[in-house]
Parts: structure tokens; sequence; C-alpha cells
């Protein structure tokens, strides 16, 4: 039987702001154009696949502001949750599967 874990509340909280971070910074990344920066259309049948992608615009300063305020949220949360005290309290060749639960804690 797996071992269960008594996470705090501030750990789960970040984590699952994480997740939702995460969320939205995916979401965005797929509706925003493939280059931040304005380009052509490109088509390279030469290579061992095809590869084409349409023109870009490129991507706004509100754009580009967006998915750095995001990124830059994601890394402030991975670094408090790897780094809480939380951690101390678990023995070091158990940290992994307590990670694990803590990432997957939305699911139960």
């Amino acid at each position: 039987m797996a071992t269960t874990y008594d996470f705090p509340s501030d750990l789960l909280a970040g984590q699952e702001e994480l997740h939702q971070v995460r969320s939205e910074l995916s979401a965005l990344l797929k509706r925003l154009p493939w280059s931040v920066e304005p380009l052509d259309a490109f088509s390279d049948t030469g290579g061992w696949r095809k590869v084409e992608r349409p023109a870009s615009p490129g991507w706004t300063a509100d754009e580009q502001a967006e998915v750095e305020k995001l990124r830059q949220r994601e890394h402030e949360l991975a670094v408090f949750i790897s780094t809480h005290r939380f951690w101390a309290e678990v023995a070091a060749g158990e940290r992994v599967d307590a990670r694990t639960m803590l990432k997957h804690t939305r699911e139960a």
C-alpha cells in the first residue's frame, strides 16, 4: 500500500496554482503565432520530413508580456514547491514518491 502524506495547505495551494498557470500558459502558446518575431512563410521539403510554416505576424508587446508573466510565475511556484520546508520531513528515499503524489492530488 502506498504511503499517504499530510501535505501542508500552502504546498497544496502552490501546486494547484502551478497546474493552473501551466494550463494558462499552454493555452496561450497554442493561440499565439508560431514565431515571436514577424517571419515569412517557409517550406522545406528536402529533409526527412516536410516542414511548412505560414507567415507569422509575430507577438505583440502585450502577448510577450503575458507569456513572460506566466513563465515568471511558473518559475516562482516551482521554486516554492521544490524548496518547501515539508520536504525536510520526508525521508530522502520517499521524496520522489511524495512529490509525485503531490502532483496528482487534484486527480484524487
